[in-house]
């Protein structure tokens, strides 16, 4: 994060470029199973680096590097964003391809990376007719994926998982054994902590609940620190989001303040999506909490994305007296 903070942002415009770049060679050996491929949790997510022996998770350096690009690519864009053929379908390749390679191994990081992207193109003034193009070709794109894991089951690893996570969110009766397992664990964790009882390390569901160390991370501190330690994590979340907002609303450039507002979501939705799972609002999705989950390749990337963030901040305030805020709001 501190090493982050001290490269300049502007910096970052080509780097995202070389690492998404990067990013594709890494989730192609992922999705084949390489040399060096590694099966985690029933997942094929991990690649394993020779001579340390540890593994990383490509999809989380190609989610900050599909962010950082697609900030870079609409600031540049600025003047023709609104046309189909320079400022929008340009955009898609690599949204289309960077989602795509990860959407075989991980359905639900692949989806989040997807509105993430949307959510930019809105900020960043692309037509609104084009992303509601973009949005119902997602709509059916992720339909026709459902219909195929049903007519053909076991035809990507991943996804009769995640159909039997959403048909068990749907309709409890058809739920599966390890399902039912993992939610009823999480309620119990919860209904445990009360308003604040338990207090720190006293966690008993913790042996029982499924990866309480990062899937579940947020189920243990309802556990630990009741619904007052829940909602002050989560009131922490939302003071992360409206910082870099701030942040953004003072950057003199366009990228920095799409690259901050784009990273922040990132973080911010995910963490939403990990505490909706743990209290029953969302399928399960194996999406971690930020900067509260254990976790090697996970913890890294968030404290780089972090530390871009603090990038921004630091360059926003050393020109605020040189160069003129520029707004960057879809309407005014």
């Amino acid at each position: 994060m501190y090493l982050a903070h001290n490269v300049k942002y502007t910096y970052y415009s080509k780097i995202a470029q070389l690492a998404l770049y990067a990013s594709v060679p890494l989730l192609l050996l992922t999705l084949f199973k390489f040399t060096g491929g590694t099966n985690l949790n029933n997942a094929d997510r991990w690649l394993t680096i020779p001579i340390i022996n540890q593994t990383f998770q490509p999809s989380d350096l190609a989610k900050l590097a599909l962010i950082m690009y697609v900030a870079r690519f609409i600031a540049l864009k600025q003047d023709v964003i609104k046309d189909f053929k320079q400022g929008f379908l340009p955009l898609l390749l690599p949204i289309a391809v960077i989602c795509g390679l990860i959407l075989r191994a991980d359905l639900s990081t692949a989806l989040m990376l997807f509105v993430n992207c949307i959510m930019l193109m809105f900020i960043g003034r692309v037509s609104l007719k084009h992303i509601g193009l973009l949005l119902a070709a997602g709509v059916v794109a992720g339909g026709m994926v459902y219909g195929v894991g049903k007519a053909l089951p076991g035809s990507m690893p991943r996804l009769d998982t995640w159909i039997s996570r959403v048909d068990a969110f749907v309709s409890p009766s058809d739920a599966t054994i390890n399902q039912s397992y993992q939610v009823t664990q999480s309620k119990i964790a919860i209904a445990k902590g009360g308003i604040a009882r338990l207090g720190p390390g006293k966690s008993v569901q913790r042996n029982f609940l499924p990866h309480p160390y990062s899937d579940f991370i947020y189920s243990i501190v309802l556990e630990e620190y009741g619904i007052v330690g829940g909602v002050f994590m989560l009131l922490l979340y939302l003071v992360l989001l409206f910082r870099s907002i701030k942040i953004a609303a003072a950057c003199p450039r366009a990228f920095g303040s799409l690259l901050a507002i784009g990273i922040s979501f990132s973080l911010v939705f995910q963490a939403m999506i990990n505490m909706g799972v743990a209290v029953n609002l969302f399928p399960v999705t194996g999406q971690t909490l930020p900067m509260v989950s254990m976790g090697g390749t996970s913890i890294w990337f968030t404290c780089l994305a972090v530390g871009i963030i603090l990038s921004v901040s630091a360059g926003s305030e050393s020109k605020e007296k040189r160069i003129p805020n520029r707004p960057m709001a879809h309407v005014s």
